[in-house]
């Protein structure tokens, strides 16, 4: 008799607790990352080399409203509004911006808008959108990388000096040097810091240099723009070493590769995350066979969002990171063809198309009160 009561009394707790823990409810945030593949606008800009992206005001209406479809349903599976902050790399000008907040499928998020141009010589830069409502600005900075030629790898290797000219000839992101310093003039990391519904939260976007030339040879370049996205995170720890940080960006580099293992040290499991360590949650993605672009028929992830450990700490107060994913949509995926599967990118002689990238994006949440 008694070990029925026992058992009866196991049962109501266990549907007691379980109860309990379906009634918890969370606040849940949408952070997103998006290369919009070259969103130029319809003015030739004699002081960019923007010659060949000067679209037609219908061409640039199209890919406005295909980028904006993008952005309104993105994340929308387990939240119901489009991402509450977004970085976006490729976009030509504030101009193009601003169109874009006021596409009807996004004029009434209320979009705010922080852009930096940088030196860039195809005039392509970074910037972010966040929703006023969710987040109220503290401070936003453009922090620029230096970088120079001889920062690269000479090589009098025929194979390798083959395989570069390929590369040069087929990445779209091509970058220049001065002809007196050597610079490589490549895009300024944005950081931007704010209350997030009353918690500081702060982001970097970034879109690192391509790998012209070819990966090996490209690849110092990569770590030089690591170095600086580590040293724009550890200023902000400096000051408070609880920092939520989130940087995000088209990194040129999978989340295996020494930009991300070596110079930033991100984990690929929380476990092994130390106090003011990095997470990368691309690794388990890249892991599971997810990809946000393809070359040579291999996929890989080359946009990334990671972040500082208290948002994964289990006892963090305020808002945690929960889950990551990749936006494909059968819509932004090209079904025919040589590159079927990929994404369906700007055709320039037929019509625009989404992106030659997919976007990604993370959750954070909190508990209700």
């Amino acid at each position: 008799m008694k070990i029925k009561k026992i058992i009866a009394l196991f049962v109501v707790l266990f549907a007691t607790l379980s109860a309990n823990a379906q009634a918890k409810k969370y606040n849940v945030h949408t952070v997103a990352f998006y290369n919009l593949e070259n969103f130029y606008d319809t003015i030739n800009d004699p002081a960019t080399r923007d010659d060949e992206w000067v679209y037609s005001r219908d061409y640039y209406l199209k890919k406005q409203n295909n980028i904006a479809k993008v952005i309104s349903q993105l994340g929308t599976k387990e939240n119901p509004n489009s991402p509450t902050i977004i970085g976006l790399a490729e976009v030509e000008n504030r101009r193009v911006l601003e169109d874009l907040v006021k596409n009807p499928l996004l004029i009434n998020k209320d979009y705010g808008i922080i852009h930096f141009d940088s030196p860039d010589r195809r005039g392509i830069d970074c910037a972010f959108l966040y929703q006023k409502k969710h987040f109220k600005i503290i401070s936003f900075t453009n922090v620029p990388l230096y970088i120079y030629e001889n920062d690269t790898k000479s090589s009098s290797n025929k194979k390798e000096k083959k395989e570069k000219k390929e590369a040069e000839e087929e990445v779209d992101d091509r970058v220049d040097e001065s002809d007196v310093t050597r610079r490589i003039y490549t895009r300024d990391q944005i950081l931007m810091t704010g209350f997030l519904d009353g918690e500081e939260v702060s982001f970097i976007v970034n879109h690192w240099p391509s790998r012209r030339g070819g990966e090996k040879i490209s690849s110092k370049l990569r770590e030089r723009a690591a170095g600086l996205n580590v040293k724009i995170i550890d200023s902000l720890q400096k000051i408070n070493p609880d920092a939520k940080v989130i940087s995000m960006g088209d990194l040129n580099d999978g989340p295996f590769n020494n930009s991300l293992k070596k110079i930033l040290n991100a984990k690929g499991e929380k476990k092994d995350v130390q106090p003011l360590g990095i997470y990368n949650p691309s690794e388990q993605m890249a892991k599971k066979g997810n990809s946000t672009l393809f070359y040579r028929d291999a996929g890989d992830i080359f946009d990334q969002i990671i972040m500082t450990e208290p948002l994964i700490r289990e006892n963090t107060v305020g808002y945690k990171y929960w889950k990551a994913g990749v936006f494909n949509l059968p819509f932004m995926v090209q079904t025919t063809g040589q590159y079927k599967g990929y994404p369906l990118r700007n055709n320039y002689s037929i019509s625009p198309g989404y992106s030659d990238h997919f976007p990604v994006y993370i959750y954070l949440i909190k508990e209700k009160k």
